[in-house]
């Protein structure tokens, strides 16, 4: 092999077969320094394309929208309260008694009947109350007979112990005996009158308008003096016991409207006014608690009933309002996603009162944005919007 110092001669001797050693063209190409150095540059910028595509891919997939739901917040009218829980009670409760010994002979009401205020309830036997009774008019009237008698006794000695026809002893008999046939005469009005009442007490009566609640005799028993019959409860108006928390408690006044509902009437709200505070908070509820009176007439409202109660504690004003599923809680930071053309942005709000499925923003909100109610769980700082209203 002649060599030369040309470079046509150094790039003829690459392609020359080697007839001594036997090796083939192709292996001595692929093993020669610059064809290496060329299969180099050609992987390294196939890599470079692998890596590029991949960043532009991921680019496209961090570009994604997210679908959301929007809402404009509102500026309305609102009346702040507070809001409780509590139960109904009677405004009365009357367990009705016997005030004498005997059988019950009529009952004239049923549990749940209503009454009126001195409606007849129960009788009992009054057979032996009214022979006492006619015994002791007797009495009486013999009593009274007697005092007639010796006051005519009376008189006559009076006279004759005037002219001395009669001793002073003789007048003092007559004087004495007139004494005590009066005496006599006022203990047996007393008897009788006691008799009277005692026939009077065989009939009881209801002290209130109200219902029955529950009926605890039966005709036939026999019954003692103060042995339980009926059970009355008085249910116009009726009360609304509830509490308020501690904190609460310097919005609660005598004679503030409360309006409540019941599960019976979920459509209908009642009104009443606060007429009791009690004087002490529960130790262990942190609680204070109130009554209110609530007019009852048409006799719709039942105690024992659960109640959602309003109390409205301060004048009505304006306020801008949010959905409550708009509120996202995070360790006592509560926030919301804006709609700001395709772009979400976050908001630090504080809220106020709740009102019915809205909540108030006191701090963090205008009239007019669009707040995300739906989809913002899927939201960060600046993430593009696809939004739906």
């Amino acid at each position: 092999m002649k060599l030369t110092d040309t470079k046509a001669d150094r790039w003829r001797m690459v392609f020359m077969v080697d007839d001594k050693v036997g090796v083939p063209e192709k292996v001595r190409l692929i093993e020669h320094p610059v064809t290496k150095f060329l299969l180099l540059c050609l992987v390294i910028g196939f890599v470079c394309f692998s890596f590029s595509a991949c960043k532009k891919e991921k680019k496209a997939e961090a570009e994604k929208l997210v679908n959301v739901l929007v809402w404009p917040a509102e500026i309305k009218k609102v009346q702040p309260y507070l809001e409780t829980t509590g139960t109904l009670k009677p405004d009365e409760e009357v367990i009705v008694s016997s005030e004498v010994d005997g059988i019950v002979k009529n009952i004239y009401v049923e549990e749940g009947s209503p009454v009126t205020s001195g409606m007849l309830l129960v009788q009992i036997n009054e057979t032996d109350y009214r022979l006492d009774w006619q015994r002791s008019e007797a009495a009486m009237k013999q009593a009274r007979a007697s005092l007639v008698n010796t006051q005519s006794e009376y008189k006559r000695k009076e006279a004759l112990y005037k002219e001395e026809l009669i001793t002073k002893q003789q007048f003092d008999d007559v004087s004495t005996r007139v004494a005590l046939a009066q005496a006599e005469l006022e203990r047996s009005k007393a008897t009788l009158a006691i008799s009277r009442e005692r026939l009077t007490r065989t009939r009881i009566y209801s002290p209130l308008r109200g219902a029955v609640k529950e009926k605890k005799v039966s005709i036939g028993n026999y019954v003692r003096n103060g042995t339980p019959l009926l059970q009355l409860i008085k249910t116009d108006p009726i009360k609304l016991n509830f509490t308020v928390a501690e904190k609460d408690m310097a919005g609660l006044k005598i004679g503030q409207e409360v309006a409540f509902t019941v599960d019976a009437f979920s459509d209908r709200q009642f009104k009443g006014r606060v007429n009791l505070i009690y004087p002490n908070i529960e130790e262990r509820t942190r609680t204070l608690q109130a009554e209110a009176i609530v007019p009852n007439s048409s006799q719709i409202l039942k105690p024992g009933s659960f109640a959602r109660i309003f109390i409205y504690n301060r004048p009505p004003h304006l306020a801008v309002l949010a959905p409550l599923t708009s509120l996202m809680y995070d360790s006592g930071i509560i926030r919301i996603y804006i709609a700001n053309g395709d772009v979400a942005r976050e908001r630090i709000v504080k809220i106020g009162n709740k009102y019915g499925e809205y909540v108030e923003i006191v701090e963090g909100l205008k009239e007019g944005e669009l707040i995300v109610v739906a989809g913002q769980n899927n939201l960060s700082e600046g993430v593009k919007l696809n939004v739906a209203r």
